[in-house]
């Protein structure tokens, strides 16, 4: 496997957590940071807004995660990339609104 492969697999796990907090809000029906707000980052979107951002997302993070190279369940080296990419992503974001939304 290419070191390419690598980054396009942890940047899949990335976008794959990013999608998660932009559908939920959006299909809640609740306003929620996105990069179009007026404030990128800390403003907040109006729900369908959140919910089209989490769709390409997922679409992304599917092409990345399983569109490039050898997709295999188990402790492979794919689950491995798309998961530190799912991991660090997550852990970053939790972080990043936790101070954004002072809770």
């Amino acid at each position: 496997m290419a070191w390419t492969e690598d980054v396009a697999h942890l940047f899949g796990g990335a976008f794959l957590a990013n999608a998660i907090p932009h559908l939920a809000k959006g299909l809640a029906g609740e306003r929620f940071p996105t990069p179009f707000a007026r404030s990128p980052g800390v403003g907040t979107s109006p729900p369908w807004v959140n919910a089209l951002w989490g769709l390409v997302n997922l679409g992304v993070g599917y092409l990345l995660a399983c569109g490039m190279g050898t997709v295999s369940l188990g402790l492979t080296r794919w689950t491995i990339m798309v998961g530190v990419g799912f991991w660090i992503t997550a852990l970053g974001l939790a972080l990043w609104f936790g101070r954004v939304r002072k809770r």
